[in-house]
């Protein structure tokens, strides 16, 4: 009985102060207090402030991170509002998705080189767009550590959902297809998510990119990434 109220708890504290943050960003729009950020810090405060484990909080994280498959899923919905638009720009995207997906290997691969990073650390930064449970295989595959791997997704992911949008306006990128390819191509997940918040349209492409960049990848890292090390 204790299990499951310590599980509830922490699931309606994750909402909850998920929301929060939200509602924070919402009125504040400040690109460095995004969402995911902000109800990530709040949570790790409050499990170490009020002493609970992680291993108290992992009964719920489960039960969120199972809930991910559905939310995934869900992004199917915008993608068939706008499935006119994607027939009609079918070629553009996939070549956009190819370049965009060997680009991010290659930037990461020649630039953790040039920095004299350790060979393994090169290794698993090479998979650091792609979503984590492919990269998890990949790295494992190109002799990377699937933890390191991991770690560089999930940076990538937060910083791309804190920066992505304000950088492509900087660039004066506003068309919605190309900016939610360019966030579902560099930060996965957590970009897509952040780029639902401007519109459909800009959630489907990124989903769209997410998934289509992640086949692509698993397809020529295991080729592609050793010719590069």
């Amino acid at each position: 009985m204790q299990s499951l109220t310590m599980t509830a708890f922490t699931i309606l504290l994750t909402i909850g102060i998920y929301f929060i943050s939200l509602r924070i960003y919402q009125k504040i729009k400040i690109p460095f207090l995004t969402p995911l950020l902000i109800s990530t810090t709040a949570i790790i405060l409050v499990l170490i402030s009020s002493g609970i484990t992680f291993e108290q909080y992992k009964p719920g994280k489960s039960i969120m991170t199972f809930l991910l498959g559905p939310a995934t899923v869900g992004l199917a919905l915008p993608l068939y509002l706008n499935r006119q638009l994607l027939r009609k720009m079918l070629l553009p995207i996939l070549l956009g998705i190819v370049c965009g997906s060997i680009s991010t290997v290659t930037t990461a691969v020649v630039l953790a080189k040039l920095s004299g990073l350790d060979a393994l650390l090169v290794t698993s930064m090479a998979t650091k767009s792609i979503t984590a449970p492919i990269a998890i295989e990949i790295s494992r595959i190109i002799g990377g550590d699937p933890a390191i791997a991991v770690a560089f997704v999930v940076f990538t992911g937060t910083l791309g959902s804190m920066i992505g949008a304000s950088f492509l306006s900087l660039c004066k990128i506003n068309t919605p297809v190309a900016r939610g390819l360019a966030m579902g191509l560099a930060a996965h997940g957590q970009g897509t998510a952040t780029i639902l918040h401007e519109g459909q349209l800009q959630g489907a492409m990124a989903g769209v990119a997410m998934a289509l960049s992640a086949i692509f990848v698993s397809f020529i890292a295991p080729f592609y990434i050793p010719w590069l090390l």
